[in-house]
């Protein structure tokens, strides 16, 4: 499993730390994990609107949540 990449990710996200999460995002072997960071950075570089860069970032913390209890779940099996 990849708990630490999750917990890099959210802490990246919430400390605003853009090049780490750029280095996460290339590093990560969860593809998935991998092209939400990319679809988020993407929107908050080149922003659409407002609304988008919201949906992107709120997309990203719905996944990593998910693959969090997931993974956690895992463990006590």
């Amino acid at each position: 499993m990849y708990s630490q990449d999750y917990e890099k990710a959210l802490h990246y996200m919430i400390w605003g730390q853009w090049d780490d999460l750029l280095v996460l995002m290339v590093r990560t072997q969860d593809q998935f994990l991998s092209k939400k960071i990319e679809s988020f950075l993407h929107a908050c570089h080149f922003p659409k609107s407002e609304a988008h860069v919201l949906d992107s970032h709120e997309s990203l913390l719905r996944y990593i949540d998910h693959a969090q209890a997931r993974s956690q779940t895992a463990l006590f099996l």
